[in-house]
C-alpha cells in the first residue's frame, strides 16, 4: 500500500479524464451510494481537437481498458480510483466538487476497519482538511480530526495519528490557539515509525509553539531539525521550507544571533525572504528607526505570515545591539548621546524621549550581559569596563558543548534510521539488488513529488 500511495505522483500528472471514468466506472461499487456523484465529479477532457488529434483521443480511449478483477473488489482498489479524482480536482482548482467528494470519500471509509487501508484514511482526512481550510472552515471540522485521531490510536495506526496530530496543530495554530496546541503536544506522542514529510511538519509546529512561548533555543532547533528533513530539491515543498526559514530567521535573531548570508541567497527563497534580509539588517546595525520603518512598510506580509508578534519583539534586540556597538565604539558617553544614537536622530519617534528612558534600557542591557559598563547618574554618563578577552570566560566551552549535543543527536537519529537485511537462507544478491531498486524508485519519487505532504 505504501508503494501504491507513492505513486500518486507520478499518475496524478499523466490521468486523463477518459481513463479516470473508466477507473471510476469499472472499479467503484455499485453499491456505493456516491459513484453517481463521483462520476459527475470527473473535469471535462476540454477544448474541441483536431481531426487527426480526435483520432490519437480515441486510440487512448481504446488502450483505457482496464483489467479485469474477480468481484467483489477490495476496498483498496475503490479508494485508489477516488483518491485519483480528488488529486484531479484539486489540480484543477475545482474547490466546490473537490469539498463534495472528499466528504463522501471520508464517510465511506469510516464503514471499514482494514489495516490496508490505513494509509488512504490518512491521505483523505489530509484533503478533508486542506477542502476545509480553502473554504475558510477549518474550525468546523476540528472534532472530527480528534475523533478520528482517538480511533487511530486505538488501531495503532501510526501514519494516522501523525498525520491527524499534524492537522489538529495546523487547526490551533491558524486561529492562534498556542494554548490549546501546547497542550495538545504534551498530552500526546508523535509515533516513531512516521514518515519523513509528516515528521518535519511536526517539527515546524512545535518550533512555532515554542516561539511564541519565548523558548528560542528550542524553537530554533525544532526549525532547523524541520529544514534539514525536508526535501532537497530545490521546486518541490517550496512553501514549507520558506515558512520553516522564515520563522528560523525571526528566532534566531531572537536569540542574540544573526542568521548567515548564504540562508538569504538561496535562489528560490532569496526573492521571498528580502524583507526578512531588510529586518536582519536594522537588527544587526541596532538602528530603532530602520527597524520601524522596515516593519511598517511590510506590516501586511508580516500578518499574513504570522511572524509580526516575534517581529515585535525585536526591538529590545535592536537596542542591545545599538548598545555593544556603542559600549566598542566609546569609553565614556553621556545618557542623551545614546539617546540620539540609538533612534538615529529621532529619539520621540522611538520612544526615547528623555535620558532616564535610556538610562532604564542601559540598566537593562548591564543587568543582562549585554554590556559591560556601569552608570553615572549624577554626572549623566556610562562608562565602559575594559573589555575581556574571550578565552578567558566559558563561551568557547559553551560553543563546543552544543557542537557536540548536536552530533550525537544526529548519530542517534542515523542509527535509528539503519535498515538491516533480512537473514534468510536466499541469496544475498538477489536481496541486495531488490534493495537498491527500491531505494533508486523511492528516490524517483520523491524527485517528482509535488509536495502535498508539505503544504502549508
Amino acid at each position: 500500500m505504501g508503494r501504491v500511495i507513492r505513486t500518486f505522483a507520478s499518475t496524478r500528472r499523466t490521468m486523463m479524464p477518459e481513463v479516470l471514468q473508466t477507473l471510476l466506472q469499472d472499479y467503484v461499487d455499485e453499491a456505493n451510494p456516491s459513484k453517481a456523484l463521483y462520476l459527475s465529479l470527473v473535469p471535462a477532457t476540454g477544448d474541441v481537437e483536431m481531426a487527426s488529434e480526435e483520432k490519437d483521443k480515441e486510440k487512448e480511449k481504446e488502450k483505457a481498458k482496464l483489467p479485469n478483477i474477480q468481484k467483489p473488489l477490495p476496498p483498496e482498489i475503490e479508494a485508489f480510483a477516488v483518491l485519483q479524482l480528488l488529486l484531479c480536482l484539486f489540480d484543477k482548482r475545482e474547490k466546490a466538487k473537490a469539498f463534495e467528494c472528499v466528504n463522501a470519500l471520508v464517510l465511506w471509509l469510516k464503514a471499514f476497519n482494514r489495516p490496508t487501508l490505513h494509509l488512504f484514511s490518512a491521505r483523505a482526512y489530509f484533503y478533508l482538511s486542506l477542502a476545509y481550510e480553502q473554504a475558510g472552515r477549518l474550525s468546523e471540522i476540528r472534532p472530527e480530526l480528534q475523533a478520528a485521531y482517538r480511533t487511530a490510536c486505538l488501531r495503532h495506526d501510526s501514519m494516522g495519528q501523525a498525520t491527524l496530530l499534524n492537522l489538529l496543530l495546523r487547526s490551533y495554530l491558524q486561529y492562534s490557539l498556542y494554548e490549546q496546541a501546547l497542550k495538545l503536544v504534551q498530552k500526546t506522542t508523535f509515533p516513531e515509525s512516521r514518515p519523513s514529510s509528516q515528521y518535519a511538519r511536526y517539527l515546524l509546529y512545535i518550533g512555532q509553539i515554542k516561539a511564541v512561548q519565548l523558548e528560542y533555543s528550542d524553537s530554533h532547533s525544532k526549525l532547523m531539525q524541520a529544514i534539514r528533513k525536508s526535501p532537497q530539491s530545490p521546486t518541490v515543498a517550496l512553501g514549507f521550507k520558506l515558512c520553516a526559514h522564515k520563522l528560523a530567521i525571526i528566532v534566531e535573531l531572537l536569540m542574540g544571533g544573526v542568521p548567515d548570508r548564504a540562508t538569504f541567497m538561496q535562489k528560490e527563497l532569496k526573492e521571498h525572504l528580502r524583507p526578512y534580509y531588510a529586518i536582519t539588517m536594522a537588527v544587526k546595525s541596532g538602528d530603532l528607526n530602520a527597524f520601524k520603518e522596515v516593519v511598517q512598510r511590510h506590516e501586511a506580509l508580516f500578518k499574513k505570515d504570522k511572524t509580526l508578534t516575534l517581529i515585535n519583539r525585536l526591538r529590545y534586540n535592536v537596542i542591545k545591539a545599538g548598545l555593544r556597538s556603542i559600549s566598542m565604539s566609546y569609553s565614556r558617553i553621556s545618557l542623551e548621546d545614546i539617546c540620539t544614537k540609538l533612534s538615529g536622530g529621532g529619539g520621540k519617534s522611538v520612544g526615547l524621549e528623555t535620558p532616564q528612558d535610556a538610562a532604564g534600557i542601559v540598566a537593562k542591557a548591564i543587568v543582562d550581559g549585554v554590556i559591560d559598563a556601569t552608570i553615572d547618574y549624577e554626572g549623566g554618563f556610562v562608562k565602559s569596563k575594559q573589555r575581556q578577552e574571550v578565552y578567558t570566560s566559558c563561551e568557547p566551552q559553551k560553543a563546543l558543548h552544543k557542537r557536540i549535543a548536536f552530533c550525537l543527536q544526529m548519530r542517534n537519529e542515523s542509527v535509528k534510521a539503519m535498515a538491516y537485511p533480512e537473514e534468510s537462507g536466499k541469496d544475498t544478491e538477489d536481496a541486495e539488488e531488490r534493495r537498491e531498486r527500491e531505494k533508486r524508485e523511492l528516490a524517483e519519487v520523491d524527485d517528482e513529488d509535488d509536495g502535498d505532504d508539505m503544504m502549508l
